[in-house]
């Protein structure tokens, strides 16, 4: 079976929802983590601090620099993600729209090198 990233992304500041709001979007991605649990396509997940809690690390010219704050200057940001396997692009592809009704957000979907 072929490894898949299924990464959570978020467009703006993502506010902190209402905690019923949080509460409903935390089930519903714990029911699809046991789905993907039970057939067998669970790997590996985690969600993300915010952004502003990120530290890059940069290599330049054989020293590296270390800075406060995410790699890109942008107002999308990474929320979280599903490492999954999954026989193929279609196959993951059907997990992630589940995923991404789970967790109320978008879903990238991306093939590991090698697989």
């Amino acid at each position: 079976m072929k490894q898949y990233l299924l990464s959570v992304h978020h467009i703006g500041d993502f506010p902190t929802p209402a905690p019923e709001v949080m509460e409903k979007m935390y089930a519903q991605v714990e029911e699809f983590n046991e789905e993907l649990r039970r057939s067998g396509a669970w790997i590996f997940a985690g969600g993300l601090h915010p952004r502003e809690t990120a530290t890059t690390v940069r290599f330049k010219e054989g020293k590296t620099l270390v800075t406060d704050g995410p790699f890109a200057e942008t107002k999308e940001q990474l929320g979280g993600f599903w490492i999954i396997q999954a026989p193929d692009l279609d196959a993951a592809l059907e997990l992630a729209e589940r995923g991404a009704v789970a967790c109320e957000g978008d879903v990238e979907v991306r093939p590991f090198q090698g697989e």
